[in-house]
């Protein structure tokens, strides 16, 4: 099931589960604030337990320890999706596209981009990417 802002809803216990997660890969991070896979899992775990502003700040980290990952900047691009920062949702999934970023048909139904397939600014996108078979949800 999915709530009106795109996030799955979740049973109580899996709120916890994703809570204990949480604290767990952010005591990982303390730890070693670079650690580039503990980042990427929390910046995850947020993201599905709804916590946008959160998982945005482990992304725009992430961009600045992995600047040539076309995944790290695709997955900016949605946390600003998810917080409506559209014009700079746009910014990183043109840099992801540029990195090589290729999964378009997840692109086109990626249920954090929802709103940003609405904007003018995601269909100039389109118009760029070479495969233009996709249909957009």
């Amino acid at each position: 099931m999915q709530a009106k802002n795109g996030v799955r809803k979740n049973t109580r216990a899996q709120y916890r589960e994703l809570d204990v997660k949480i604290g767990f890969m952010e005591g990982i991070v303390r730890r070693d604030p670079d650690y580039v896979d503990a980042l990427q899992l929390l910046g995850d775990h947020y993201t599905q337990r709804g916590r946008f502003s959160e998982g945005l700040n482990v992304d725009e980290r992430l961009a600045r320890l992995e600047p040539r990952n076309p995944i790290v900047y695709y997955n900016l691009a949605c946390s600003y999706s998810l917080t409506d920062q559209f014009d700079r949702a746009a910014q990183a999934l043109e840099k992801a596209l540029e990195l090589g970023y290729k999964d378009y048909a997840w692109l086109a139904k990626d249920p954090d981009l929802k709103k940003f397939r609405q904007q003018p600014a995601f269909q100039s996108i389109l118009k760029k990417i070479p495969w233009r078979e996709i249909k957009v949800r």
